[in-house]
């Protein structure tokens, strides 16, 4: 699954730019055909998680060659994410500290003001190198599961 989400990104690259790659993630309905493409059942609830997922782990070893990089990850990996911005710095031509400001007030405006009481308990944000990114997260009620 890794395998393809890595063409499929490669494909979306070469054909239009970082920047397309950057904007279908905010697509809901492109978000879980993708990861139907990728083998994910429709109704699956892990498909955030599983989706992000297999692209940082894709995209690993052609992120400098393409430009895009994911940072993040699911439960305490996603506290991880301003250290992993701050490992591509030497890579963007923007301070990575204004990515970090962007991934914090994402997860805290996520999890104030829009999920009702859930944690965020996934959180990825995608960047390219002239510091453009979307960030992609989900809640979790953890009382419930």
């Amino acid at each position: 699954m890794a395998l393809l989400a890595r063409e499929v990104t490669l494909a979306i690259v070469a054909e239009f730019d970082v920047q397309e790659m950057l904007q279908r993630p905010s697509d809901p309905f492109w978000f879980q055909s993708f990861g139907c493409a990728l083998g994910f059942d429709w109704y699956s609830s892990g498909v955030t998680t599983t989706v992000c997922g297999a692209l940082e782990v894709g995209l690993k070893e052609v992120q400098n060659e393409i430009g895009l990089y994911v940072a993040g990850g699911k439960g305490g990996t996603s506290r991880r994410t301003p250290g992993e911005i701050e490992t591509h710095g030497d890579r963007l031509s923007v301070d990575p500290a204004k990515l970090v400001y962007a991934s914090r007030m994402s997860a805290k405006v996520d999890s104030t003001a829009l999920q009702d009481g859930h944690q965020v308990y996934q959180h990825n944000i995608f960047l390219d190198r002239s510091g453009q990114w979307c960030v992609v997260q989900q809640g979790m009620n953890v009382a419930e599961r």
